[in-house]
């Protein structure tokens, strides 16, 4: 994880710099600043600085992955990852509710916007429980 948050920090660091060029250079050329990429350059700043704390929070809880260190081997990262689905119909269930949602907003007709956030819960729940089946094994004490 120490290699994704420095590239995280990184980004959110050049975003940063670049809103601050960006809202100099724009007053100086316009004389007025042009918010609109200002703010987004901030924002998308935030979000990788959200990202890459969240990185750096997990990096300091676990230990040194293979990726991590500089001595690591291709070999100690081989194994079993995870679980992948191999296909779902979920995701678009997921993007088709939020088109619907969307397009709500778009025309600002609230009782669609409603009707696609719930079916992005329905959807999202789906899809974070498609392969649950609903056992559960007890501790033993």
């Amino acid at each position: 994880m120490k290699t994704e948050y420095k590239i995280f920090a990184g980004v959110a660091v050049f975003l940063f710099g670049a809103a601050a060029v960006y809202a100099t250079w724009t007053h100086l050329a316009n004389e007025h600043t042009e918010w609109v990429g200002t703010v987004a350059l901030i924002l998308s700043g935030l979000l990788c600085a959200m990202c890459g704390g969240f990185f750096w929070f997990v990096a300091r809880r676990i230990d040194l992955r293979p990726e991590d260190r500089p001595d690591g081997e291709i070999v100690e990262g081989a194994g079993e990852i995870g679980f992948f689905s191999p296909g779902s119909y979920w995701p678009f269930g997921l993007a088709l509710a939020a088109a619907i949602a969307a397009v709500g907003l778009v025309f600002v007709m609230w009782w669609l916007v409603a009707a696609g956030l719930i079916a992005v819960i329905f959807a999202a729940c789906g899809l974070l429980f498609e392969y649950y089946s609903g056992t559960r094994h007890p501790a033993e004490h």
